[in-house]
This record gives structure tokens, sequence and C-alpha cells, in this order.
């Protein structure tokens, strides 16, 4: 068949099926000013979802990325916002987990029980946010960097509630992998323990799950109940 007869083909199939015809690919002007800010910090975020975390997949068939763990905890704020405090505004909750982590584009994921990553988190993160949200025009840098320093002052009844909910999510994710990062880094039950405080403060009724849940993992033998020489008690 030549050009003209699968040009004439194509533009059947179309119609039988209701579509319009589809335009020939033209070459597209880049975006400008504004907009082309916005474009490319949401091309820059598309890097979370190649940043892996410690908490595997609820199969334990791979390590979760730092997306899928910022879109599980938007999902976990519509779940459980009935146990957050009285007023809460689940939209800026929503708003604070969606930004929370996208400073491990360059700062990488830091796990919770690494000490000697951990002195040096709050400056890559610092340099991160810097470079990350200020792709985005001025003003909109200053919402979303606001947004992020809420969180990590956890100052707020919304930012309490978002941190709480970062850490539940994490204890699921070892829960069902059959001790995840737990049993991978040997951690005991005191730094489980520390870890999860934010949930006993900000989600009360949802504590005893969170208790029970450790002292399991630990009559399993997954949780040490002894310190680690050194490490966090």
């Amino acid at each position: 068949m030549g050009d003209v007869g699968r040009d004439d083909a194509a533009a059947h199939v179309g119609r039988d099926r209701g579509l319009s015809a589809v335009p020939a690919a033209k070459a597209e002007a880049a975006p400008a000013g504004r907009l082309a800010a916005q474009i490319a910090f949401l091309v820059e975020a598309d890097k979370l979802k190649s940043v892996l975390r410690r908490t595997p997949l609820t199969d334990a068939s791979r390590m979760e990325n730092s997306a899928e763990h910022s879109w599980h905890l938007a999902l976990a704020a519509m779940t459980l916002v009935e146990y957050a405090p009285a007023g809460v505004n689940l939209g800026r909750v929503l708003e604070l987990v969606t930004v929370h982590d996208l400073v491990e584009i360059d700062a990488g994921d830091t796990f919770a029980h690494d000490p000697e990553a951990n002195a040096t988190k709050a400056e890559r993160e610092l340099a991160a946010a810097e470079r990350i949200f200020n792709l985005l025009p001025s003003d909109q840098a200053a919402r979303v960097r606001a947004l992020w320093d809420e969180f990590e002052a956890g100052a707020t009844e919304e930012a309490r509630f978002a941190n709480a909910l970062d850490r539940v999510q994490a204890l699921c994710q070892n829960m069902q992998s059959g001790g995840g990062s737990w049993s991978a880094h040997a951690v005991t039950r005191a730094q489980v323990l520390t870890r999860m405080a934010p949930v006993e403060a900000a989600l009360p009724e949802v504590w005893p799950f969170i208790v029970g849940v450790i002292d399991r993992f630990c009559a399993a033998g997954v949780i040490s109940r002894s310190p680690i020489a050194g490490g966090e008690t």
C-alpha cells in the first residue's frame, strides 16, 4: 500500500473509532518565564522516584522510593485524619507530606538509625532546599520552602500529624515485610520506640497499635530488646 493509501486507511480507522484526526507532530516552542520555571521544577521533582529508602515494599520485593513514600503518606493522611487533633487542616497536611522529602533528590534518604549520616543531614538538606525550591518562581519557592520548614520544625498541629504519619507508614512497611529495615539493620526496641515517639504525641489512639507491633517483633526476635553498644538507646 502506498503512502496515500496508508494515510487514508488511518483516517478511516480514526473515523470508525470516533477520533478526530491527529495533526502531524510539530516542534513546540519552549515555555518562557514563569511557566518555564514551573516546568523545570516539575521535571526535577521526577528524580525523587529514583531515591531509594531503607524500607521495603510490603511484599519485600524491593526497597520503596521516596516518591512512593510521599504518595503513601498523602493516602495515610486522608485515611487516618479521624485520629488527628481536632481542627487539623487536611489540605495543609497533604501539602506538607508532598514536599517534605523533595530535598532527598540531592541529599539522599538518611537512615534514621545511622548516626554518622544524621550528623550531616541538616546541612545536606538545607543546601538541597535552597537549590531545588528556588527552581520555582520566587513566590512559589517561598511557599514551598515554608511548607518544608514547617514539616521539619514540627511546631504546628498539621506538621506533628504529618511527622507521625511518616513514622506510621515506615512501621507498616516493616511490619508487613517481615521486619524490613529493623531486621536488616539490627535495631533495638529502644531505637524503634524513640523513632515512633511522634506517634504517641500526635496520635495517642494509634499508639497502642504501634507498641503492639514493636513488642510482637521483639518476641519474634526481629527487634532486639538490648541496646547496641555505642548506638541509640
